[in-house]
């Protein structure tokens, strides 16, 4: 208990940038005291706990944290968690507004338009109208708020693309779909998929690695799709692996240049984005297909 008590208060005072030394004085004990209760040599008592939450700016809770991940800020302030939003009815081209709390909405912010390393905790909280230590009450630090960012997006796009790939009859209908879903998301959620593009490299290892494998299983998907409809003779392709991700690429890039005020809505990009796939995968627009295809739903 004392361990994982000293682990969270060393965790906590880092991410706030506090010294050792500037904490043991504002507790009134020396820096090698404060080091023993952090390295776990030593107990703390429930009055300097709560001495140390007044200090670091956090609730009582989070120093009984020694994971770093913290209650959620369900627990801490009523708000709802900020897990995936599933969805309205399971349909899988329905957008609504985005659903953050106010420090992730900063955050976004933040992070699109002077990225994850531009951004600072203080103007963080100036955005969301908050003090630094009410900022605190939601996250620890601005790369918790970069991993729940990221989290997010990832778990949204990957249970619309699953729906989507569901939907399918066959191969060649099952990539228009996925192509379709795709274009929406990059579209619709422009701001979060920009950030998932551009600042997964600022994720620690494990983070990156669980991120990364939801990625994976996107791109995946769209491999395993295009490879059957070059082996059932609806795609014809040399390369179907390169083409899947060149198709993938397509719409991971959408957001660089999509605007909502622009003339196209997103249902008109992902129209024209089923269509180049298509082309480029080496099969005919749907347009031009008849009957032979389904076409999804736009």
């Amino acid at each position: 208990m004392a361990a994982g008590i000293g682990a969270s208060i060393r965790r906590l005072r880092t991410a706030r940038g506090i010294s050792l030394r500037a904490l043991a004085a504002g507790l009134g004990v020396s820096p090698a005291t404060l080091s023993a209760v952090e390295n776990g040599h030593t107990g703390v008592s429930a009055v300097r706990v709560a001495a140390i939450a007044e200090l670091l700016g956090v609730p009582v809770a989070r120093v009984f944290d020694p994971d770093g991940r913290g209650p959620g800020p369900d627990v801490l302030t009523g708000l709802p968690a900020p897990g995936p939003p599933a969805p309205a009815d399971g349909d899988w081209r329905h957008y609504g507004p985005l659903q953050l709390d106010p420090a992730l909405t900063a955050a976004l912010v933040g992070f699109v338009e002077v990225g994850y390393h531009g951004s600072t905790i203080r103007t963080i909280a100036a955005r969301a109208g908050l003090s630094v230590s009410g900022l605190y009450h939601y996250y620890e630090s601005k790369y918790d708020m970069l991993v729940a960012l990221l989290d997010r997006t990832m778990a949204d796009l990957d249970t619309r693309v699953r729906a989507a790939r569901a939907e399918g009859a066959d191969p060649v209908q099952r990539v228009a779909l996925l192509v379709e879903c795709l274009a929406l998301f990059h579209s619709h959620r422009r701001a979060t998929a920009f950030l998932g593009a551009s600042e997964m490299r600022s994720l620690a290892l494990a983070d990156y690695q669980r991120v990364a494998a939801v990625r994976r299983a996107q791109q995946q998907a769209v491999d395993e799709e295009v490879a059957a409809a070059v082996a059932a003779g609806q795609l014809s392709v040399g390369d179907p692996r390169a083409a899947a991700r060149a198709v993938v690429t397509l719409c991971t890039a959408i957001p660089q240049w999509f605007r909502p005020d622009g003339p196209l809505t997103p249902e008109d990009v992902a129209e024209q984005y089923v269509d180049y796939a298509l082309r480029l995968l080496g099969g005919a627009a749907l347009r031009d297909r008849g009957d032979d295809l389904d076409p999804p739903r736009l």
